[in-house]
């Protein structure tokens, strides 16, 4: 068997995170999105194809050729847009062979989706939803689909594809038929509208969400997902005396948690991190390789990725720090508006609800900021940024 996962795009509602890394490269504790899907499909496939274009030399980099024993290989996509385009020139998959497609930034029930591939039956991951509007929504009787229609503007149902198909390699064939649609792109989706019109196409409903992350903010979502299923602790770190935990933490290898500091609920912290004296770590805080929280920081429900320092003095509620930032002495954020409504993140020069009445800031790679720097909610700092001292972000 094969599969055939979609990582080809930009994530550009992920921006400015996603200038320096693809998001299925984004890591959820100590894996990348995309990891996590070859964790199930690892057993049972002999080969699994990468659809790659956005800093496609970057998965390369990661994975090379192996996972496992699955074999690997890496698809450019064309210039063409949408999801057939992404799989309708592959040439080494022939129409008899089984395969599962999957898009590389969600992360997929294992349960779920090991019942969908041993099945071996033609069909779909699907869950009824309240917007589909938004969605492929398919058609059904007797458990079968009869029809697809993509983001339909009336209500017809709500069986929302989730992707997850298990087809066979003629859906490659069907799609070199698909014309552009009124989205202007080439859609996979019709494609499965012709292959369930030859085939028997079960519809396999999930119990639980695929985890998806749609925006920056979602991270934090993701991040406490993974957190709150820690049962235990793992130390193989250093926590020196005097160190007060409440909750399960994970200290990877060479990691330093020193003395004095406070750490309330489930974190994570990555080899070579360090949290100096007197620091309070809060819950659901994931902290990465070679980053630095310093005397007397606070950070509670963060997402704090490599090589990036908080020195001494501030404090980061429920935000997002990406790479090689350096978050200058009394460094503040709000998260909370006056109103007590929702923050809204500008995202494609839209307004987007985070859905989040507690929302900090998005701090992208490499911005520095200076001495008692101030920021409103729900702001984003942009790649390479800087600030001035006593600056408020407004």
């Amino acid at each position: 068997m094969k599969a055939i996962i979609l990582a080809s795009g930009e994530g550009s509602r992920l921006r400015p995170l996603t200038d320096t890394t693809p998001k299925p490269l984004i890591k959820i504790l100590w894996k990348p999105l995309i990891e996590y899907n070859f964790e199930i499909l690892k057993d049972i496939v002999d080969e699994c194809i990468i659809v790659v274009k956005y800093k496609h030399e970057m998965f390369r980099e990661y994975f090379w050729d192996f996972y496992g024993s699955m074999k690997l290989k890496y698809h450019i996509q064309s210039e063409r847009p949408g999801t057939w385009a992404a799989i309708s020139d592959i040439t080494d998959i022939k129409s008899d062979d089984h395969i599962i497609i999957l898009y590389g930034d969600s992360i997929y029930p294992a349960a779920a989706l090991t019942q969908l591939i041993k099945n071996k039956k033609y069909g779909c991951l699907v869950k009824e939803v309240e917007n589909p509007e938004i969605y492929g929504i398919f058609k059904e009787k007797d458990n079968k689909a009869v029809d697809i229609i993509e983001k339909p503007q009336e209500y017809i149902w709500n069986l929302a594809n989730m992707w997850g198909f298990m087809v066979n390699g003629e859906l490659l064939k069907m799609c070199k038929k698909i014309e552009i649609s009124e989205r202007w792109e080439y859609e996979i989706t019709d494609g499965i509208k012709m292959f369930l019109w030859k085939y028997d196409f079960m519809l396999q409903r999930l119990d639980e969400n695929i985890l998806d992350i749609w925006y920056a903010w979602n991270l934090l979502d993701a991040n406490e997902h993974y957190l709150h299923s820690l049962t235990t602790s793992h130390i193989e770190g250093t926590i020196e005396e005097n160190v007060s935990i409440h909750g399960n933490i994970i200290v990877e290898e060479w990691a330093v948690v020193k003395s004095g500091s406070y750490i309330e609920g489930n974190c994570y912290f990555w080899k070579w991190s360090v949290v100096w004296p007197n620091a309070y770590i809060r819950g659901n805080t994931s902290v990465w390789e070679n980053s630095k929280i310093g005397f007397s920081v606070e950070v509670k429900n963060s997402y704090i990725w490599d090589n990036s320092k908080i020195p001494h003095l501030s404090y980061i509620w429920d935000s997002v720090v990406w790479n090689n930032v350096n978050l200058w002495c009394w460094f503040k954020v709000a998260n909370l508006r006056h109103d007590g409504k929702n923050h809204r993140v500008l995202v494609k020069w839209k307004l987007v609800d985070t859905g989040k009445r507690k929302f900090w800031c998005i701090i992208a790679d490499g911005v520095k900021t200076a001495i008692n720097t101030q920021v409103y909610p729900g702001r984003v700092l942009e790649t390479n940024s800087t600030t001035l001292p006593w600056e408020i972000i407004q």
